[in-house]
């Protein structure tokens, strides 16, 4: 899941931009589908940047999660495609993960995993803010590697009713 709508008129930097009114509600509303599908997460890493870790958050709070089930890791903020990777490769062992992270990293990871093409969002991007792509794979986590992955469903959320 890409984080939801940052604030920029919040004067900080890029690390600490909380979400806008609107990111908080696609959000909730991306953790509502979540938890309507019965798609609760075993694990959630999330990038520590204010934006991604509220939006972990609010999810969370969706899908009857405690916060402190959020797992933080570093090297999730501004990871490119082959960083995330490693991070799902090594450190997930549990059947299903949500990654929250950032672009233009976690459109690279889904182009990288779905062996076929992966549709655009009406702003020309694959993972516009707030987006979530749900993939499957036959192997365990040590064996994802490109083109393993099947693109189950990709979830906007102004595709959702409020």
């Amino acid at each position: 899941m890409r984080h939801a709508k940052s604030d920029w008129s919040v004067d900080t930097n890029d690390f600490s931009r909380p979400l806008k009114k609107r990111g908080r509600r696609a959000a909730k509303q991306i953790g509502r589908w979540l938890y309507e599908q019965g798609l609760i997460p075993d694990t959630i890493l999330s990038s520590p940047a204010t934006r991604a870790l509220e939006t972990a958050q609010r999810v969370c709070r969706q899908l009857n999660i405690a916060k402190s089930a959020i797992v933080c890791d570093p090297r999730i903020y501004e990871a490119d495609a082959q960083t995330l990777l490693a991070i799902l490769k090594t450190g997930c062992h549990k059947r299903r993960v949500l990654l929250v992270g950032h672009n233009p990293g976690l459109e690279e990871l889904l182009l990288k995993l779905v062996p076929h093409s992966v549709p655009l969002s009406a702003n020309g991007k694959h993972l516009p803010t707030a987006a979530l792509a749900q993939l499957a794979f036959e192997s365990d986590w040590t064996e994802l590697t490109e083109g393993t992955a099947k693109l189950v469903a990709l979830i906007h959320p102004d595709s959702l009713s409020v």
